[in-house]
């Protein structure tokens, strides 16, 4: 694991101090990464859902859709 040191004005070292004790963080260290995990989340998902934005129009999901995927689950499980 690598180190990163970085500097806060004393406003936003006091607000990481109480979501550290607020939230039960061990450590603002946790803190930190748990934030930065989420904005990765968010960025993974832009990316997804720009990806189904810009791709080819398929068929209309409709009910008939939905029990065809019924269909071949039960097909696949024997129920």
């Amino acid at each position: 694991m690598s180190t990163m040191n970085i500097s806060l004005p004393d406003a936003l070292k006091a607000f990481v101090d109480q979501q550290v004790n607020v939230r039960g963080y061990g450590t603002s260290s946790e803190y930190v990464r748990e934030l930065i995990r989420k904005d990765q989340d968010i960025q993974r998902l832009r990316e997804i859902l720009l990806d189904g934005a810009s791709s080819a129009a398929t068929a209309p999901v409709d009910a008939g859709y939905f029990q065809g995927l019924r269909d071949r689950v039960t097909q696949r499980t024997g129920s």
